[in-house]
């Protein structure tokens, strides 16, 4: 895990995102969680560039976490952090605030308990071994976690 080496997205991520998409767009929900499909603005390209994202709350708060460093919605929000999160067709503009390695701590502690389907994922993208909170925490500073802010 600490090689430095980058760890790339799976080939299938692309196709199944768009399978996400529509069935959120549809309303349906998957393993129980709720997921939304985030909304942002192409930093190169200025054209909407929609991922399927699971929030969490913590303390009254939605976060969204990374699922890899490096991520194009990452970079996306960077640049713009105005976005809209749609729950079938309710849609919510947000502002999107990246929190500090310190602060995202806590936030990512509590990912497995709250995302319990991306902790499969975040192993099988080789992030975690185990799925423990620690491991997570450990993250801090590699992905990115960024607070949901209403608009």
């Amino acid at each position: 895990m600490g090689s430095g080496k980058s760890i790339k997205p799976p080939w299938w991520l692309k196709p199944a995102n768009k399978v996400f998409i529509q069935m959120s767009r549809l309303g349906l929900s998957f393993g129980g969680e709720s997921p939304v499909v985030l909304t942002v603005t192409g930093r190169k390209s200025g054209v909407a560039r929609s991922t399927p994202v699971t929030p969490m709350t913590v303390d009254g708060r939605q976060y969204v976490v990374a699922g890899f460093p490096g991520a194009d919605w990452v970079a996306n929000a960077r640049a713009t952090p105005e976005a809209t999160i749609a729950r079938g067709r309710h849609v919510q503009r947000v502002r999107m605030a990246e929190l500090p390695a310190d602060d995202a701590r806590p936030i990512l502690r509590a990912f497995p308990a709250e995302v319990p389907t991306g902790v499969g994922f975040m192993k099988r993208a080789g992030l975690v071994t185990e799925g423990r909170p620690e491991e997570f925490e450990a993250l801090a500073g590699r992905c990115a976690v960024f607070r949901l802010d209403p608009v």
